[in-house]
């Protein structure tokens, strides 16, 4: 079977704009939370988000991209650009034809589509939209206007599973690499809303932490006191490559995919499966494909979003899969970052992957009183890095709807 491998990362994440702020941040244990600036929160019950911190687009395009672009966009192709760097890759010495974009957004342009009808409805109702606005909103535009920049005529579409949505693009690139359909592609996810519309939305659904006093403090996967997500933007962007190619094209290798388990809850709207049962068939799958036993997981980067419900189901789902292990280290680096959506299983995966890379388990940040019946069986970093030799990591994501997507990441070693 091909063999497929991460050849390059970008990251634009709300404590890092580019990939090695974004992990020594990570590693330090630094919040991304803090009041929002982009509208006026006055009649908000949630005031604070994880917004990326001195993002201007007028470093990264020029006046007319910046029309057309949402910054759902914007965010994908810094991030993308970032990792063909990293990845040194000259896309004129490649078969362009075997090269694909697999690019996740859960909300696409939101914020497009709610300042335009916000303009819309201040006027006498005659349509005064711009000509971007049906380009700029739509959840797959990104991916089109990545493969439009690099000129890659590969496969190219995009996947929608809420904030699920990154892993699953992950999978579906290592599954075309895998089947041969192509030799590399762009994959990850970019998210931009924060926006008046998404953060009512989700407060109404008692999603969100209300924690205003101290927003810093207010991710809190596994306390049980924890009491909603904090909303994040950004960007992860991971070059996957088969690994023959890129050997023969002399290419630095950080990593390996080596499994990918999708499932659905089957349950509830929103809601996790109270067992976990979805998210058991998830991880459950991606050792299967992996061919590794439980007991070779050596880190979990958790989808815990720090949500009542929906960390406890995780935890349930972990328990009954990989049992009673103390070996095994657990951490949610959304305390730090936020949740950024359908981008939150790239950055989480880059997380993985350098984590791997490096020896080090970024931490769980503000967590002080783990649930009870769970603080026993796993390993909990808290705080700051843990230095630990690893040589396989997972990372979960679960998306309204019950989306389960659990991806599989391997030390790389030649």
């Amino acid at each position: 079977m091909r063999r497929v491998v991460i050849t390059g990362m970008g990251a634009l994440t709300p404590i890092g704009n580019d990939l090695k702020s974004y992990w020594d941040n990570l590693k330090k244990g630094v919040s991304g939370a803090g009041p929002i600036t982009k509208f006026d929160t006055e009649l908000f019950k949630t005031k604070f988000a994880c917004e990326l911190k001195d993002y201007d687009p007028n470093e990264h395009f020029d006046v007319k991209e910046i029309r057309k672009y949402d910054l759902f966009s914007q965010y994908a192709l810094v991030s993308v650009a970032e990792a063909v760097e990293h990845g040194k890759i000259d896309f004129d010495n490649l078969n362009k034809d075997r090269i694909g974009v697999i690019w996740g957004s859960g909300n696409g342009g939101i914020t497009t589509f709610e300042e335009q009808m916000t303009e819309y409805n201040k006027g006498d109702g005659t349509p005064r939209f711009t000509p971007f606005f049906i380009p700029r909103i739509l959840v797959d535009i990104a991916s089109g206007i990545i493969s439009i920049k690099y000129g890659l005529r590969g496969v190219n579409f995009c996947p929608v599973s809420a904030c699920a949505t990154s892993n699953t693009a992950m999978i579906e690139a290592f599954n075309y690499i895998k089947w041969d359909k192509a030799d590399m592609i762009i994959t990850g996810g970019s998210e931009a809303a924060i926006t008046g519309s998404a953060i009512g939305g989700f407060s109404s659904a008692q999603a969100l932490s209300k924690m205003n006093d101290n927003p810093e403090k207010a991710s809190r996967p596994f306390d049980v006191e924890r009491d909603g997500f904090v909303m994040g933007e950004g960007a992860g962007a991971v070059i996957l490559e088969e690994y023959e190619h890129a050997k023969k094209r002399g290419a630095t290798i950080y990593g390996e995919v080596v499994g990918g388990g999708m499932a659905a809850d089957a349950y509830h709207l929103t809601g996790t499966h109270p067992e976990g049962d979805g998210a058991v068939l998830g991880m459950v799958e991606a050792l299967r494909e992996a061919e590794i036993s439980t007991n070779e997981i050596d880190y979990i980067n958790m989808h815990a979003t720090s949500t009542p419900v929906g960390d406890i189901s995780e935890l349930k789902a972990v328990k009954r899969v990989f049992g009673e292990h103390k070996d095994l280290s657990i951490s949610a680096t959304k305390s730090m970052t936020g949740h950024l959506l359908g981008a939150a299983g790239a950055i989480e995966g880059i997380a993985c992957i350098l984590a791997l890379q490096e020896g080090m388990i970024p931490p769980t940040i503000n967590t002080e009183n783990i649930e009870p019946d769970f603080k026993d069986l796993f390993d909990f970093p808290m705080g700051q890095a843990k230095p630990k030799e690893m040589k396989y990591a997972m990372s979960n994501t679960f998306g309204f709807g019950g989306h389960i997507a659990s991806i599989i990441f391997k030390k790389f070693e030649g």
